[in-house]
């Protein structure tokens, strides 16, 4: 360790592979990394003063509050921690990205470009506004990542203001000339641009998220200086540290699709062959009045070691033994663009992907059909049709891109896969007390 090593927390419930990096990366520039998780944080207020336990001396926030549980406990955790120690990406501010719409007020506020955007609250208001986004447009939920929530639309779908209990809105598409769909992601670090790609869709898939399937193509040695300006500004404008800043050029120009508070690591890295995690980790040091070796840090930016770090709790509970339970079947509720319906689903965690009848998906109006690739077949892996719902099982709800199917005469509409499946346990002997095959409208 060098010498005033600085304990540099990183707060983050899920065991991303991005998490992993950073804690690594403040490991080998000679600073102690401390993981905050889920169940080793005590935060404790006792004669007038703040106890963290583990304590540190400045925190980066890696929070996820757009698939957390319950984003607004995650959030004021990381808050109630700002209030006393340095935090990397504000929780205000990490809270305002994350929230599609607030981010976009923030952004037009100073002069951002955007896409042409509406909230509209209510089924009438939605009929009146969707009109003017001409014949095919994009509706997305206002919370989202790794493109959940979002779908391509026709001016003659019906649409009500909310998919399942999320608010949802409306948005131009950008439409451009190329043959696939591209747009741009640029990394924002301390107001600097340390790395950029472009993200191209996979095949028939039109969002570019490298999540989806999606390629990607170095772009930091040939960023325009407008757009560089561009998203900087778009980082500034919601006041986050690091940031992952969404482009897609259109007739006018460039503009913001949307800022990511925890965009991930892997995808710059395949086009780049640079890593973000050490010049976060640097940001942090430094703001707790620590030094790093400048030169180490680019070193360091030639790997990405998502490997398990050495700080991880070694008395803390194995990741998933306090994970909530589901039965073999369970009453699940299902979203789509225009209904939702309550039916009976049953784990099927050998797939990795939720199924859906396609009687089921056209009640709720999930679509529109999207062409996903899927698991392997005999000449490789396979093209099966997709649309996007909204999940809610045991308290947790989720936006997957399901595989549709026909099921009919099958007790089960809705087989659940390992995208929704994975934060839970599975007790076998344990089933929904409805009578099996029952379905109705919630």
């Amino acid at each position: 360790m060098v010498e005033d090593s600085v304990r540099v927390g990183v707060l983050s419930f899920h065991s991303s592979k991005e998490s992993k990096a950073i804690c690594n990366a403040i490991e080998e520039l000679g600073h102690d990394p401390i993981w905050l998780r889920e169940n080793n944080v005590l935060l404790q207020f006792a004669d007038g003063t703040f106890v963290l336990d583990p304590d540190v001396d400045v925190v980066i926030n890696r929070l996820l509050l757009s698939t957390a549980k319950q984003p607004v406990e995650a959030a004021g955790i990381a808050n109630a921690i700002a209030r006393f120690r340095p935090v990397v990406n504000d929780p205000d501010a990490a809270a305002l990205a994350s929230h599609k719409i607030a981010a976009a007020a923030a952004m037009v506020a100073e002069g951002v470009p955007i896409p042409e955007t509406a909230l509209a609250m209510g089924t009438t208001t939605v009929g009146r506004i969707s009109p003017t986004f001409g014949e095919e447009f994009v509706y997305k939920t206002i919370v989202g990542t790794h493109g959940g929530g979002a779908w391509k639309v026709h001016q003659n779908d019906l649409l009500t203001g909310t998919v399942g209990t999320r608010r949802a809105f409306l948005q131009e598409l950008v439409r451009t000339d190329r043959e696939r769909t591209r747009d741009l992601r640029v990394y924002v670090v301390d107001g600097s641009i340390i790395g950029a790609m472009y993200r191209y869709a996979d095949q028939e898939e039109w969002r570019t998220n490298v999540a989806r399937g999606g390629s990607v193509e170095d772009a930091t040695d040939t960023l325009p200086d407008a757009v560089a300006g561009i998203a900087t500004t778009a980082a500034s404008a919601v006041g986050l540290d690091c940031a992952g800043v969404d482009l897609i050029e259109s007739e006018d120009g460039w503009c913001v699709l949307e800022v990511n508070p925890t965009a991930g690591f892997r995808g710059l890295f395949r086009a780049t062959g640079r890593s973000p995690a050490p010049v976060i980790a640097k940001v942090a040091i430094e703001r707790a009045g620590g030094s790093v070796d400048d030169g180490l840090v680019e070193r360091l930016r030639a790997t990405l070691d998502d490997s398990v770090p050495s700080c991880v709790p070694s008395e803390v509970e194995p990741i998933g033994s306090d994970a909530p339970v589901v039965g073999l079947t369970e009453r699940v509720v299902v979203s789509g663009t225009t209904d939702t319906r309550s039916v009976v689903g049953r784990a099927e965690p050998i797939n990795a992907r939720t199924r859906i009848d396609l009687q089921l998906a056209a009640a709720i109006g999930a679509g529109p059909i999207q062409v996903g690739t899927t698991g392997s077949g005999e000449n490789g892996r396979r093209r099966r049709p997709v649309v996007d719902v909204v999940v809610g099982v045991a308290g947790t709800q989720r936006t997957v891109d399901a595989i549709v199917e026909d099921r009919a005469g099958d007790p089960y509409p809705l087989l659940l896969g390992r995208d929704v499946l994975g934060e839970f346990r599975i007790d076998v002997a344990s089933r929904y007390g409805g009578r099996i095959g029952d379905s109705f409208e919630e």
